[in-house]
C-alpha cells in the first residue's frame, strides 16, 4: 500500500459521519492482513518464530508449569480469511498461547484490599482504574493460578460486552480476573501488542460472530477462541506494524480531537445567536444578529439536529413579530377582531351558531410575551364558529369497514405538523357514525389539534373534500373568518411553533397520558397581527424554512460525498485504479478545478 496517497484522503474522509471509527477499523484491518507495511525479505519468516513458541510449550510441559492440553486441530484451507503474505505463516491462537482459561469465581469485597478481583465493568476504554477494583477471598495456591501478569489479554467471554479486550499492561497490585473473562496467556517469543492488535481487528470479530453461542445471552468460550486462526507476520514486521498502527491511531486521534473542537466551537456560537434572537428585546440589536446568523448559517449549520432548532427558532421569531417590520399604516388587529364578532353575530342572528358565553379576556400575566404594536392577544375561542372533538367509534357502536363503505376516519396519528401524515393506509368507518357525530364532520379548511398523548399540539391543516370524521384525541376548530381577518397559514405557524406547544403542554392534564380539554383548546391564547402583517410573516417564514431545506439537502449531498468518498478509499485505497474511481473524481474536480488537467500525472505518480 502507498502511505502517501492513503494519508493525503486521511483528513478529507474525516468529515464523514462515521469516519473516523471505521478508519480505525478500516487501519487495524490492513495491519493484520500484511496490507498496512511493507514486507522485507531480510525479515526471519514467521515460521521460525512458531518454532520457538512451540519448544516454550514442551520446555514449560517437561517443567511441569502447564498441561500438556489437546492437539491443536489442524488448519484447513477453507478457514483461512484471507491470503497471507510472503514470511508469514497461518496458526490458531491456541497454538501460539500458553494457556487460555476462565477467571476465579468469587464475590466482589470493597473491604478486602490484599487481592483484587478485576471484573469486566472495571474495564472501560481499555484501562483499568485499580484504586476502585474491588477486593476478595482467595486462596495463596488460587491466587498463583489466576493472577494477572504484564502481557495477559482478557477477553469478555458474555453479554453485551462479549468479545471486548483488555491487555494488561503496569499492574500496579496483586489481582486476579473474575469468571466472565477468559485469560490469553501469549507465548513469550510473540510480542503481545500485535497479538492485542488481532484481538481488534474485523477479521477477529468476524469468527468472534461465527463462533459465539446463542440462548439467554450471547457467549464464547475458552475453545472457540482457541480455534481462531491468525496470520502472524515475523516478529520484526510485527514491531513495524505496531509502530505505523500508533502513528495512524494518533493522527485519528488528532483528526477527532479537531472535528470535536470546531462542533464545540460552532455549537457555542450557534446557541449564543439563537438564544440572543430568542430574546432579543431592540430591534436594532435584533436585526444585526439576525443578519450576522443568516450570514453565517451554512458554517454555523452541519446537523439536521441543528436546522431543526434553527426552524424552532424561525417558527418562534416569526410569531413574535420579529422576523419582519411593523408598519403604521397596517389595520390594527383590533380592527379584524370586530369584523370577527360582527359575522359571529350574524351567524347567531341567521341560527347557523349557538350563542356562547363569552370568556374573559386575557389577563396581562396570561400572555406569554408582550406584542407588537397594532397586535392584538385573543382565546382560540375568539377566532372560531366551532372547536370541538370526535368520539371512539367503539363507544358508539361503530365498525371499521372498507374504502368505498364507510366514511374515512382521521386519528391523531393522521395529525402531522402543518399536513395529514399516514394517509397511505386510512381508516374508514360506517357512514352512519356522520349522522351519530355531525358536530365533528370534517370541512376543507378546518384546523385538526391533537389533545391526547406525546404528539399534544401537532396541528394540521384539513385539505380533503369534506365529509370525514374524527376521534376523541383530535380537535377540529374551524374559524369564523379567514381571507378578510385570520390567515390560517399564520395560525397554523403559530400553533406549530414550541412557543406555543409549550404552553399547550404547560396546561395539560395529566392522568393515565397526558391531555387537553376543549376548555383549554377555546381559552388558548393567540397573538393576532394586523392582516398584512400575517402575510408578511408567513411569506419570511416559508423564505426561511425553504433556506433550511436547501441546506438540508446540501448537508445530505455533503454527507453522501463525505460517506462516498469515504468507501472509495476504504475498499480502493490498494487498487492502481484507486484515483480515478467514480467518488474521488467527483471529489476532486469539485474541490480541485485543475485536476482532471492533472489527473493524469497524478495517476502516474501514485498509481
Amino acid at each position: 500500500m502507498n502511505s502517501e496517497l492513503f494519508l493525503k484522503y486521511f483528513h478529507r474522509i474525516s468529515e464523514a459521519p462515521d469516519a473516523i471509527p471505521r478508519l480505525r477499523s478500516f487501519v487495524i484491518d490492513l495491519a493484520v492482513r500484511g496490507k498496512l507495511i511493507a514486507q522485507d525479505s531480510n525479515d526471519e519468516p514467521a515460521s521460525e518464530l512458531l518454532k520457538r513458541v512451540y519448544e516454550e510449550k514442551l520446555r514449560l510441559v517437561k517443567d511441569g508449569k502447564i498441561n500438556e492440553g489437546r492437539p491443536v486441530a489442524r488448519l484447513e484451507i477453507e478457514e483461512l480469511p484471507f491470503s497471507a503474505p510472503s514470511g508469514w505463516k497461518w496458526t490458531r491462537l491456541a497454538a501460539i498461547s500458553i494457556r487460555i482459561h476462565y477467571g476465579y469465581t468469587a464475590s466482589a469485597n470493597q473491604s478486602l484490599r490484599d487481592v483484587r478481583l478485576l471484573r469486566i465493568t472495571d474495564i472501560q476504554n481499555n484501562l483499568v482504574d485499580w484504586a476502585s477494583v474491588p477486593g476478595c477471598e482467595i486462596s495463596p495456591r488460587e491466587v498463583e493460578q489466576y493472577k494477572l501478569r504484564q502481557g495477559d489479554i482478557l477477553i469478555a467471554r458474555t453479554g453485551g460486552t462479549i468479545g471486548k479486550t483488555f491487555l494488561v499492561n503496569q499492574i500496579p497490585v496483586t489481582a486476579v480476573f473474575a469468571s466472565y473473562l477468559i485469560r490469553v496467556q501469549p507465548s513469550s517469543e510473540l510480542p503481545d501488542r500485535y497479538l492485542k492488535l488481532f484481538l481488534e481487528s474485523p477479521v477477529y470479530w468476524k469468527q468472534l460472530q461465527k463462533g459465539a453461542r446463542g440462548g439467554g445471552q450471547p457467549n464464547v468460550n475458552g475453545q472457540t477462541l482457541g480455534r481462531m486462526t491468525i496470520a502472524v507476520p515475523p516478529v520484526a514486521e510485527q514491531h513495524r506494524i505496531v509502530a505505523k498502527v500508533d502513528e495512524l491511531m494518533a493522527l485519528c486521534d488528532q483528526l477527532e480531537a479537531k472535528r470535536q473542537e470546531r462542533e464545540v466551537r460552532r455549537d457555542r456560537l450557534e446557541a449564543s445567536c439563537l438564544y440572543h434572537l430568542n430574546r432579543a428585546t431592540d430591534k436594532n440589536a435584533f436585526r444585526d444578529q439576525a443578519a450576522f446568523y443568516l450570514q453565517q448559517l451554512q458554517r454555523l449549520t452541519i446537523s439536521s439536529q441543528q436546522l431543526e432548532q434553527l426552524r424552532q427558532t424561525i417558527l418562534n421569531l416569526g410569531v413574535r413579530g420579529q422576523l419582519v417590520p411593523q408598519s403604521q399604516s397596517d389595520e390594527p388587529a383590533v380592527e379584524l377582531l370586530k369584523r370577527i364578532q360582527a359575522k359571529k353575530d350574524r351567524l347567531v342572528v341567521d341560527g347557523k351558531l349557538k350563542k356562547e358565553k363569552l370568556l374573559p379576556a386575557l389577563t396581562n400575566e396570561e400572555e406569554p410575551f408582550a406584542a407588537p404594536v397594532g397586535w392584538s392577544w385573543v382565546r382560540l375561542d375568539t377566532l372560531t364558529q366551532l372547536i370541538t372533538k370526535g368520539s371512539s367509534p367503539k363507544w358508539q357502536g361503530i365498525e371499521y369497514v372498507p374504502q368505498g363503505d364507510g366514511v374515512l376516519f382521521v386519528t391523531s396519528e393522521n395529525v402531522g405538523n402543518y399536513r395529514l401524515r399516514k394517509m397511505d393506509q386510512p381508516k374508514y368507518v360506517e357512514k352512519r357514525f356522520n349522522e351519530i357525530e355531525p358536530r365533528s364532520i370534517l370541512k376543507h379548511g378546518d384546523i385538526l389539534l391533537n389533545l391526547v398523548g406525546a404528539s399534544i399540539g401537532r396541528t394540521a391543516l384539513y385539505d380533503l373534500d369534506d365529509g370525514a370524521n374524527i376521534n376523541q384525541a383530535v380537535a377540529l376548530i374551524r374559524l369564523v373568518l379567514t381571507d378578510s381577518a385570520i390567515s390560517i397559514s399564520y395560525l397554523l405557524h403559530y400553533l406549530n411553533s414550541p412557543l406555543a406547544v409549550n404552553l399547550m403542554l404547560a396546561s395539560r392534564v395529566t392522568t393515565a397520558q397526558p391531555n387537553m380539554s376543549l376548555t383549554d383548546a377555546r381559552e388558548f391564547p393567540v397573538p393576532i397581527p394586523p392582516l398584512s402583517e400575517q402575510h408578511r410573516i408567513v411569506s419570511k417564514v416559508n423564505e426561511l424554512m425553504t433556506v433550511c431545506d436547501r441546506l438540508e439537502r446540501q448537508l445530505a449531498d455533503a454527507d453522501s460525498q463525505s460517506r462516498r468518498l469515504l468507501e472509495a478509499v476504504l475498499h480502493n485505497a490498494l487498487s492502481d485504479s484507486y484515483l480515478s474511481t467514480p467518488a474521488v473524481w467527483e471529489y476532486e474536480t469539485k474541490h480541485d478545478k485543475d485536476f482532471g488537467k492533472r489527473a493524469p500525472a497524478v495517476l502516474g505518480e501514485y498509481g
